[in-house]
């Protein structure tokens, strides 16, 4: 119970500390300092081309009306006789907009004029209107592109960083969090940080700039005008505002639901044969459909939430679009306003409420994001209970003396001992069988020796250094390991061989193979060593498996070797080949070796028989 409260406390610290995660997945930008501004200053020029539009349209409207009045009254005047022109001027005068001095003549010339100038005055404003739609068409083209270049880099950067992470987190970091999760972390909650840097961000970047603009623009265009739409923008901002506060732990409860669900169907597949053998079918999908219908709860929950807000927020868009029709309505009545200028000020008016309506789209990319964010940083911060000292200093080159000093461990620091006060040495050259029933602490003690953990009490050293003070990299370079679970990559018999030594020459590779009694069945397949493994090694048989296994181990040729039930999984003519062989190999080696057999540890230096996690007898075989 205890270690549970410390285990729920450690998490919860880590997700305090990963808060701001979205925050700090954006300053990754700042590894492409030149490149991460391009698609902001493409964002600019686009924007500003945008905002262009309406006053070329406001041209073309009044170009095409002044043109057509001005045609209109100039016929009207030859109408009007004489006696009433001196009256019926000053009138026409004002409703034109014209200076009150001109005479007939002169405004008839002036007319003239502007009948003449109207398809000129279009044709230029159109013209203008295709050079920014191609200004703005091609800057948006770079501003996307760019986005999405930066926001892949910005992932792979993650991806990496997570990965490299991972690896070197300590066993029992891995021992209390699942794979499933893990992998969707790295892919899925990935993809949603990259979403949000490469077009949330950007629309965010962009929505302000042209929200800014079209404020400016309206308010220098018509004051009054302007002021009747202003009260509607901050009820939707302050809308937006709350719908974001709601949405962002329910985002995180989706990414939750989605990583159990991965998480089932990771422990499906791997384990298929089981699940088959024992026909549990019907019982792993009722299991994974479970998990889908949670995860598809909690998405309509959010979906039902989005669904709420965007039509209340058109209809607050709506309201200001009737406020304007009311109110530009009567001011063109009233003659106060063209019909150009109208139609210029709805169209901002559209750039004013585009941007609002646009934050739906961002606050759902960036509620994603930020759960997201919050739980890659979850990795990135966790603390690594296995890790080298500021002063670890490089392991020599041992002999293989080995000793533990009232050594004594708890799994996560709590709870009742797996070791408790074992002592024992190993001198070079040695083999020591660890014997005694399953739970006794035999893996654990071979798990100590390469820190896969750190003890509780005691003390672990090889040739006097203790393990705590050199680097983990030149202590485990140095000791070869075949776990009882055999561990294959995809990839070709050579490569799996020469995992740990990848520079490895033919020669060695098959010296190796041999002296693991793997050389003949190696050698049997079409391919020989470029014969392909398959995912896990599952092309291989178990006993093929556990030698590839242990001639990789041999290939580093360490000086300390440990063999966890390393021969297990073969038959017994195998099993006496490859210990024949183990034999021969373990000459001058510290060896390690635990075995369910006898026969396997028949002639171990010192066998240690232990039970309870405690050392309850030591001595050879004959003893």
């Amino acid at each position: 119970m205890q270690a549970t409260v410390t285990n729920t406390n450690m998490r919860r610290r880590e997700r305090t500390k990963s808060k701001g995660g979205m925050g700090r997945a954006i300053k990754y930008l700042t590894n492409y300092r030149r490149e991460a501004a391009l698609p902001y200053i493409f964002l600019i020029v686009a924007t500003l081309s945008q905002l262009a539009v309406p006053n070329m349209i406001r041209r073309v409207i009044d170009a095409v009306t002044s043109g057509y009045i001005a045609d209109q009254v100039l016929g009207a005047l030859d109408k009007i006789p004489a006696a009433f022109m001196g009256a019926a001027l000053p009138k026409i005068l004002d409703a034109l907009k014209y200076p009150a001095d001109l005479t007939a003549d002169q405004l008839k010339v002036q007319l003239a004029a502007d009948v003449a100038n109207a398809p000129q005055a279009l044709i230029n404003a159109l013209i203008l209107i295709v050079v920014f739609a191609v200004l703005r068409g091609v800057f948006a083209f770079l501003q996307a592109y760019w986005a999405e270049k930066n926001s892949q880099a910005v992932a792979y950067d993650l991806r990496n960083d997570l990965y490299s992470k991972i690896q070197t987190l300590s066993f029992s970091y891995h021992d209390k969090n699942q794979t499933g999760q893990l992998m969707i972390r790295a892919t899925d909650d990935v993809e949603k940080v990259r979403l949000f840097i490469g077009q949330g961000l950007l629309q965010l970047v962009g929505a302000f700039i042209l929200l800014v603009g079209t404020i400016i623009i309206l308010f220098s265009s018509n004051v009054s005008l302007a002021w009747t739409v202003m009260p509607i923008l901050p009820i939707a901002l302050v809308l937006f505002v709350i719908f974001a506060g709601l949405s962002r732990p329910m985002f995180a409860q989706v990414q939750q639901k989605l990583s159990a669900l991965n998480t089932v169907l990771q422990e499906n597949l791997a384990g298929i044969k089981v699940i088959k053998a024992f026909t549990r079918e019907k019982q792993q999908q009722d299991k994974f459909k479970a998990r889908a219908d949670d995860t598809m709860d909690q998405a309509i929950k959010l979906s039902r939430l989005f669904t709420f807000m965007f039509p209340l927020v058109f209809m607050i868009a709506n309201l200001g679009q009737a406020s304007i029709l009311y109110f530009g309505g009567k001011a063109i009545i009233a003659g106060t306003l063209s019909l150009g200028a109208w139609q210029e000020f709805s169209m901002y008016l559209m750039y004013l409420f585009m941007p609002i309506m646009m934050m739906g789209m961002i606050i759902t990319q960036f509620g994603q994001a930020s759960a997201s964010a919050d739980r890659i940083f979850e990795i990135l911060d966790a603390k690594n209970d296995i890790t080298d000292k500021p002063s670890a200093a490089k392991l020599p080159a041992v002999k293989g003396h080995v000793k533990f000093e009232k050594v004594t461990f708890r799994y996560f620091g709590g709870g009742e001992p797996v070791l408790s006060d074992v002592t024992f040495e190993a001198n070079p050259g040695e083999s020591i069988a660890l014997l005694g029933s399953t739970g006794s602490g035999k893996t654990t003690i071979i798990n100590l020796l390469p820190r896969f953990y750190d003890l509780s009490e005691g003390k672990i050293t090889i040739d006097d250094h203790d393990l705590r003070e050199v680097t983990l990299e030149s202590l485990r370079s140095q000791i070869g390991i075949v776990l009882q679970e055999t561990t294959l990559f995809s990839g070709t018999v050579r490569e799996n061989i020469a995992f740990g030594k990848p520079d490895a020459t033919q020669q060695e590779i098959e010296a190796a193979a041999r002296a693991a009694q793997a050389h003949d069945f190696i050698m049997s397949f079409p391919e020989g060593y470029n014969t392909h493994v398959g995912e896990r090694g599952q092309t291989l048989s178990g006993g093929q498996k556990q030698r590839v296994a242990i001639a990789r181990a041999l290939l580093l040729n360490p000086r300390i070797l440990i063999l966890d039930d390393s021969t297990s999984s073969v038959d017994l003519n195998t099993e006496a080949a490859i210990q024949k062989a183990l034999d021969v190999l373990m000459q001058g080696r510290t060896s390690f070796v635990i075995a369910q057999r006898i026969s396997t540890v028949m002639n171990a230096d010192k066998i240690l028989v232990l039970e309870r996690g405690k050392v309850v007898a030591i001595g050879k075989h004959a003893d």
